[in-house]
């Protein structure tokens, strides 16, 4: 299977190339024009939605449905299906069948963003093209079972549209005319665009930055990386070497405390109030052996006394996929 074919090989969708280009054409407009005549409470406004939308898809379509690495109580499942909606990206099962494609099949021609195809791609271009054969039929193969059978994301999936529509656009722009007399036109732009650009690219830099800059103290031989920058934008996203190579912890994380990842915060209040449950993460033991063993000896604890480790192999994703 080769890993870089040519971009010409698959058809433009110049509908979302169109859409895109407009979006972040409105989206640069408010941000170098609206600064002054924008109420300091959208701001506000804006910032809370930006983090709820994202906490919808970090905590939401990442860590809980993607990877199961914790359970979910009916009322936390609500909310996340809220706070997802927010977001306005694809359905929970396209987005949860395309992320496990990516770590089943990373870096390779099967691999939805794959990474060595370029920043750009992976950041956005994949969104702009019709997907590589190789995705589409490993997609098939991918369990979806523990998805279609769950009556609260089907009722998600069977009303995707509305609920985007409403939680995304319509509620963000109404609050601040309604509560606080924003202009509408002003709020249609920074709520409407402004916010929804932001939130997109602090996702997609994930798939881009977090795999192509940064070091990689778990597995030097994986593309995903550590990346500080991407963890703070995407709520904790961004310590993607440790979460290529344990991607059913729920921290998503070894290092970084709650400033640097936020969502993991917010998984740990609803385990203690009993809404989030079985939650997973590796021992600290197992952590060390596979980073002495795999990592490129940047691990601020481990590195150190690297020549004296037991050796341990570095779990593959197959592997990692079934830690259920």
């Amino acid at each position: 299977m080769g890993s870089s074919p040519k971009l010409s090989l698959q058809p433009i969708i110049w509908l979302n190339v169109i859409s895109l280009i407009l979006l972040h054409l409105v989206g640069v407009y408010g941000i170098l024009f609206l600064v002054t005549s924008t109420h300091w409470k959208t701001y506000i406004w804006g910032y809370t939605i930006g983090t709820l939308s994202g906490i919808g898809i970090t905590g939401g379509a990442h860590r809980l449905w993607s990877h199961k690495a914790y359970k979910a109580k009916t009322p936390l499942k609500i909310i996340l299906l809220i706070f997802y909606s927010m977001a306005g990206q694809n359905t929970i099962y396209d987005w949860v069948r395309d992320h496990r494609v990516h770590h089943k099949y990373t870096e390779t021609d099967a691999d939805p963003h794959n990474s060595k195809r370029g920043f750009f791609f992976a950041h956005v271009g994949w969104l702009m093209q019709r997907k590589h054969p190789e995705v589409l039929s490993k997609g098939a193969l991918i369990d979806m079972s523990d998805i279609t059978n769950d009556p609260i994301l089907e009722f998600h999936r069977k009303y995707f549209t509305i609920l985007k529509i409403l939680f995304c656009f319509i509620i963000p722009v109404a609050v601040p005319c309604i509560f606080w007399k924003e202009k509408l036109s002003c709020s249609i732009i920074t709520m409407g665009f402004v916010r929804y650009m932001l939130g997109l690219n602090f996702t997609w830099l994930v798939n881009s930055a977090a795999h192509i800059w940064g070091n990689k103290p778990y597995d030097k031989k994986i593309n995903p990386s550590e990346n500080k920058s991407v963890a703070i934008l995407s709520l904790g996203e961004g310590w993607h070497n440790y979460h290529h190579v344990f991607p059913w912890d729920y921290k998503a994380a070894e290092l970084g405390d709650y400033t640097f990842n936020i969502t993991t915060a917010f998984i740990d209040f609803f385990a203690k109030i009993g809404w989030a449950y079985d939650l997973k993460t590796p021992s600290p033991e197992l952590i060390k052996k596979i980073t002495l063993n795999h990592g490129d000896g940047t691990h601020p604890k481990y590195h150190q006394d690297s020549d004296h480790h037991e050796e341990v192999p570095c779990p593959n994703e197959e592997e990692n996929l079934k830690q259920d």
